[in-house]
């Protein structure tokens, strides 16, 4: 079932993005008082409940740029073009007035183009802010339709504009056995980059009609446009971003808003498709919004666009090695190129989308993946620092989008960086994260943590047999300890008495740097075996139970692999609408009428 639509519509200024602030119940749309800030139809699902209305209902709520604006980058046709295909697919308008100004010629100029529709019209003065206002409110009686005071400011009148709303709806929308499947339950693409790559065209080719406005002049959108479309039966929600632009580039609060809105569309997005433009090289303003990405752990695609202006001229691996190169740290990110304009290699793209959505929900067992931890400690030990031996007890996923993993360790700080993006490389490599971030850590195990080293369903016989198998072992190591530290703790001793005062305190502060010293040698990984002691702390904890089949981790099975790079291989979307396909409405009459 397709959700009515409400369309608000007005002369510049009047409140209207405000108005549709108010009522979706956060803030969409961009606020400001520069005239024609909004120039894209913005949409929002509005779920109303039974405080406001007789009972739960939904529909489209859709603001609308001013009417009449002259726009300053020559766009005044677009802009109205956007605001007349909303127009088009209304089923009750909103018409909103300025208490505080009054009639003005232009609200006559708005309310003679929308006189001639045959569906409900509601007349929304806005900024009552006071009962003052009331009686500046009763003058827009003469164009005719009712009339409603309300003060988005103040939040007046917000249950008297939805029961209108209500009241003349199309009666068969009002109540749905199957709700709709409302924005939040959607898989979110967010489509980001800098200006002029081709993002507004590229939603445009996704919902098959000029959704967007499209032009030469940089900046053209101005916030952040939720799209709805379909594809192979499944709906998603497109989010077109405006351009990024360098900080010290951001000097109007137009800009700053943009910058702002495109950074929480990112936050709030299950997968993020970065666009570049296969023309131009790779800029700072790229590198600053990549590392924003980076930071919010979100599944991403890097985008080329415009490739069929480059591919006689370039190969496709030479530019994917550029991508590499630029960003090292995101080998695991797949590339595709595209042309967003004839939609070529597009629906490879979405599909792709799709999998990395699947990726990041994806949850694997704790023990499955205490076993992976376990081959990668075998395979490749950490560090010893400081003397000791980092131990991992066991681990955990708490989460996903992104995926979220836990290790419990007898230290933290025991693990340097290096080490940690092996044990990434390692989890990515061999389990369902190939291509989406992974947040990884490391938390120190508590005394009282009674837990097993790993989730195992064993029996309990099973598992006192296995304790007293384990405390067995220890035991037979303790004797084994317990005769050799006697010997090389003297031995040690020894050495650590031949030094003075000053050495001892530059041996704890600086950590190995000075044993080393003394030993003549360059590392820890020379360190002789008699050196090496168990922590008194850890001998009493086991780390990982032998369970389950081994993950082998030779030099023939660790991939390491890279992200996917999708050429040109799938047939183009079909062609774009002029517009939207106009819907018949019936007259008073009854007989079926074309907008």
């Amino acid at each position: 079932m397709t959700l009515p639509k409400v369309v608000i519509v007005g002369r510049p200024n009047v409140g209207k993005s405000s108005l549709f602030n108010w009522l979706c119940g956060r803030r969409m749309a961009i606020v400001d008082p520069t005239a024609g800030v909004t120039r894209d139809w913005m949409s929002a699902e509005i779920d109303v409940d039974r405080d406001d209305a007789p009972q739960p209902f939904q529909f489209t709520l859709i603001d609308t740029g001013g009417m009449g604006v002259i726009d300053a980058d020559d766009l005044t046709d677009d802009v109205e073009h956007q605001i007349q295909t909303a127009i088009d697919m209304a089923d009750i308008i909103l018409f909103v007035v300025d208490a505080k100004e009054g009639i003005v010629s232009l609200d006559e100029h708005v309310a003679n183009k929308i006189r001639r529709l045959r569906i409900p019209v509601l007349c929304v003065v806005n900024k009552t802010d006071h009962i003052g206002l009331e009686n500046h409110a009763n003058d827009f009686y003469s164009f005719g339709w009712d009339l409603i005071s309300v003060s988005a400011k103040e939040n007046r009148g917000r249950k008297e504009l939805l029961q209108f709303i209500y009241e003349h709806l199309p009666e068969e929308s009002r109540i749905s056995d199957e709700p709709e499947e409302m924005l939040d339950d959607m898989m979110k693409i967010a489509i980001v980059g800098r200006r002029n790559v081709g993002k507004s065209t590229f939603v445009n080719t996704l919902v098959k009609f000029p959704r967007m406005i499209v032009s030469n002049v940089a900046g053209t959108t101005r916030d952040s446009v939720n799209v709805k479309f379909e594809l192979d039966g499944k709906s998603f929600i497109a989010v077109d971003t405006p351009g990024f632009r360098r900080r010290v580039s951001v000097r109007t609060n137009i800009d700053y808003y943009g910058t702002h809105r495109a950074q929480r569309s990112i936050r709030f997005a299950d997968v993020t498709l970065m666009f570049f433009d296969s023309s131009v090289q790779i800029s700072k303003v790229d590198k600053q919004l990549v590392g924003y990405i980076m930071e919010q752990n979100k599944p991403c695609i890097f985008v080329v666009n415009k490739w069929d202006l480059m591919r006689e001229h370039m190969e496709t691996q030479v530019w994917a090695d550029y991508l590499r190169d630029t960003f090292p740290t995101m080998w695991h990110v797949p590339i595709a190129f595209i042309t967003g304009q004839t939609g070529k290699n597009v629906k490879l793209l979405l599909h792709h989308a799709m999998m990395l959505y699947k990726q990041a929900n994806a949850r694997v067992s704790t023990s499955k993946l205490n076993r992976l931890v376990r081959a990668a400690l075998t395979y490749n030990p950490p560090p010893l620092y400081r003397l000791s031996r980092p131990k991992i007890y066991y681990a955990t996923q708490v989460g996903t989008l992104p995926p979220t993993i836990v290790l419990f360790c007898n230290n933290p700080d025991m693990f340097p960086p290096t080490y940690r993006r092996y044990l990434l490389s390692v989890l990515r490599d061999q389990l369902d994260y190939g291509e989406v971030p992974i947040k990884l850590y490391f938390r120190k195990r508590e005394k009282d943590d009674q837990r097993d080293d790993i989730d195992s369903k064993l029996s309990e016989t099973t598992r006192q047999a296995k304790l007293a198998a384990q405390e067995e072992e220890r035991q037979r190591e303790l004797l084994e300890w317990s005769t050799a530290q006697e010997y090389y703790a003297n031995k040690i001793q020894t050495e650590l008495d031949q030094l003075n005062a000053e050495d001892r305190t530059l041996l704890e502060q600086d950590g190995n740097a000075e044993f080393l010293a003394e030993l003549n040698i360059s590392s820890m990984d020379e360190l002789p075996e008699e050196y090496v002691f168990a922590d008194e702390d850890d001998t009493e904890d086991e780390e990982f139970p032998d369970d389950g089949e081994d993950f082998d981790l030779s030099d023939e099975t660790f991939r390491n692999l890279a992200g996917s790079v999708f050429v040109f291989e799938d047939e183009p979307l079909p062609e774009l609408d002029e517009k939207p396909k106009k819907r018949s409405v019936r007259s008073k009459t009854g007989k079926k009428k074309k907008r």
